[in-house]
């Protein structure tokens, strides 16, 4: 890949010196080290136009600091507009190049302490080598300030997981939210649905009839089931009538099991603070993440696949914290939102610990273990994003993980891609490969899977 005519342009005009890096440089093991930086891009907006904010790579941007220093109300450019404008620049990233399409720039005053800065130039591998006082050149016409915070270290154990949300509760208590753990969360029982297919699941005699039974004492959840089972996607010849059908013919007894336990688990939370577009993004991400996953374990050899039950409704569920979320801090839900939205470059758990004490990982693991899910879900949702992860069940964790990235790389989700280390593949017997191509099979299908999303949100 050439650099940007403009780019080269602004480098020529300003005398830059640089050296081209076709890889991304190692990050220093230490965070106080000085001496390098990769530099991520972030297009906001307001009323008053486009800003491009430049910080260092694990940074996550403070939008209230923004406004204290500049007076800019600033947001996220919404998906689809940023992914059009880089679509007509021919790039897959907001260049870390100061002015951008002309663009007003702040940068984080954290960058001038580097001798060394990597400038990504739109593809998320290639980039610029300055120097400090070269970077300081270019950002000669930009505002500069302290608007960015050290993203959180994330504890990758679960053991203390209710500590910390509890000590996160107590972070509140002044606002207004009850001390006691059990109070604050003010979350509702497992609910019977859910309850009976938890029973059902470790019952060995159980049978069709018995899920049938279950699922069709819930109308919206049956026409739900049903739904899905008559989707385009599934290509189920003739009309499905019933829910016998949909396990019969179309989707099979241990499919539609996990499947109603996620819809049942969904929809208990209220989602009292989330609009309508938030909540069909949630179904829109779940129901894509659980084909991906379907995908990629039917793409493992036979002898060394996890369950597939399991590991459908793991993806189905990953995102569930989310409303646990929602439902347990609901005055900080929309500054949650936006510091997510403005900072994709970010794991999505450390932007939410940054704000509340805790991320919507572990408070999910945390409730569906009080509810008695299985083990290999809850290790699947506390683990999703730590790819170094390697206890007991982490193949359901890895899958997720995977999907997450594969999905990222073709700009489906709202997250920048992270790697994928070559030893999740081996662990998993799957091949990289093979993992695109099922990715861009389930993307292929991905106008029947929004319709089927629609339909979760009844």
């Amino acid at each position: 890949m050439t650099l940007n005519a403009s780019i080269l342009q602004m480098l020529e005009t300003n005398n830059i010196h640089y050296q081209l890096r076709d890889h991304l440089p190692k990050q220093p093991a230490s965070s106080a080290s000085t001496a390098g930086c990769l530099v991520k891009s972030i297009l906001l907006k307001d009323s008053q136009g486009s800003v491009q904010v430049l910080l260092p790579w694990n940074f996550i941007l403070d939008l209230d600091a923004v406004t204290t220093e500049f007076s800019r109300n600033l947001k996220a450019v919404a998906t689809e507009d940023l992914r059009a404008a880089l679509n007509h620049a021919g790039l897959s990233a907001v260049p870390a190049i100061p002015q951008w399409q002309d663009c007003t720039t702040l940068v984080d005053s954290a960058l001038l302490e580097y001798s060394t800065l990597w400038l990504e130039t739109g593809d998320h591998e290639q980039m610029l080598e300055v120097t400090h006082d070269d970077f300081c050149a270019m950002i000669k016409a930009a505002n500069i300030a302290r608007i960015g915070n050290q993203a959180p270290e994330l504890p990758q154990s679960s053991e203390r997981d209710s500590a910390q949300i509890s000590a996160s509760v107590q972070r509140f208590t002044q606002l207004r939210i009850k001390q006691r753990l059990e109070d604050t969360l003010e979350l509702p029982p497992l609910p019977a649905t859910a309850r009976k297919i938890i029973q059902l699941r470790a019952n060995p005699d159980a049978d069709i009839s018995d899920l049938t039974d279950i699922v069709e004492l819930d109308p919206s959840l049956a026409a739900q089931v049903v739904s899905w089972a008559a989707s385009p996607y599934y290509s189920a010849p003739g009309k499905i009538k019933s829910v016998h059908d949909a396990i019969v013919r179309v989707l099979g007894f241990d499919m539609v099991l996990n499947l109603a336990l996620g819809l049942a688990l969904g929809k208990t939370m209220t989602g009292s603070v989330m609009n309508e577009k938030q909540v069909a993004a949630y179904w829109r991400h779940a129901v894509c993440i659980a084909a991906a996953v379907e995908g990629l374990v039917t793409s493992i050899p036979r002898e060394h696949r996890p369950a597939f039950g399991m590991s459908y409704l793991s993806g189905l569920l990953c995102n569930f914290g989310h409303l646990v979320l929602a439902d347990v801090f609901p005055p900080y839900y929309a500054n949650i939102s936006r510091h997510l939205d403005a900072n994709p470059h970010i794991q999505s758990s450390a932007v939410e610990q940054n704000i509340v004490g805790v991320s919507s990982c572990q408070i999910a693991s945390w409730l569906l273990e009080t509810w008695s899910m299985p083990n290999e879900v809850v290790t699947a949702l506390r683990q999703q994003h730590n790819p170094n992860f390697q206890g007991e069940h982490a193949e359901y964790a890895h899958l997720i993980y995977i999907a997450e990235q594969l999905l990222a790389r073709k700009g489906v989700t709202n997250r920048l891609p992270a790697p994928i280390p070559k030893k999740l593949y081996e662990s998993l017997h799957l091949d990289p490969e093979t993992a695109e191509t099922t990715i861009d099979n389930v993307l292929e299908a991905s106008s029947e899977l929004n319709g089927i999303a629609e339909k979760m949100m009844g």
